[in-house]
């Protein structure tokens, strides 16, 4: 069985990325599989006695099956939540994203599976002129798209498909996140989003629920490596 991996983005920050990375994470544990993890960059970390950590980063390395160091997992962990370009300006850190491939095959190496998380958007600027579409072209890895249903959904859903389009990468999927369950129209806008994506891989009722267990393990199945 050859290495699969995933990047997981999202039509923005805050709809859910972390939260669907680390129940895939868990459910193709559960199928047997050996899984990494991985979040290449995080902005937004908490002191700690081992140094700056991602709450995200350590969410997934709580539900992979594969131990790996933490400064694999998340070579890059900058303090302040801001965009990782200017968190890693501030620091004096130069983005290497060679550096970034060593660490993924490194995890690869030990796993069936890698889930790699990016943070905030596709486009999400990590230096000049290098964003997150950047680091997924390097990895050279699938996408899946989690998409947050709220107002504004269908136009930065089309948008972040057609920029994945547009750096040659393969999209693998997408999740509908119902981040906003007061959503107007909600069906609607999922009716419209399978029109044109095709059925989600998962359809998650809303964030943290217990209902969206059964979704993430149908999406796992779908997902797991073939032999």
């Amino acid at each position: 069985m050859s290495t699969v991996g995933y990047f997981v983005t999202g039509t923005d920050t805050g709809v859910g990325k972390t939260l669907f990375a680390a129940a895939l994470t868990a459910a193709l544990a559960c199928r047997g599989l050996r899984v990494a993890v991985m979040k290449p960059i995080a902005s937004g970390a908490i002191r700690t006695a081992d140094g700056l950590r991602s709450e995200d980063a350590l969410a997934l390395l709580a539900a992979a099956s594969v131990a790996a160091p933490y400064e694999t997992v998340n070579p890059y962990c900058f303090l302040p939540p801001i965009s990782p370009h200017i968190a890693a300006a501030h620091a004096g850190v130069r983005i290497d994203l060679r550096a970034l491939r060593t660490r993924y095959d490194e995890l690869a190496a030990t796993a069936d599976c890698v889930v790699v998380e990016g943070a905030g958007g596709w486009l999400a600027p990590v230096a000049q002129d290098v964003f997150m579409a950047d680091i997924a072209r390097v990895l050279e890895v699938p996408v899946i798209l989690v998409v947050g249903m709220r107002l504004g959904c269908l136009n930065h859903a089309l948008l972040t498909r057609e920029s994945i389009c547009a750096h040659g990468a393969s999209l693998a999927g997408w999740v509908a996140n119902a981040i906003d369950p007061a959503m107007a129209c909600a069906e609607e806008n999922r009716a419209t989003l399978r029109a044109w994506f095709g059925e989600p891989l998962a359809d998650i009722p809303a964030l943290g629920s217990a209902g969206m267990l059964p979704e993430v393990s149908a999406a796992a199945a779908r997902l797991m490596p073939r032999a």
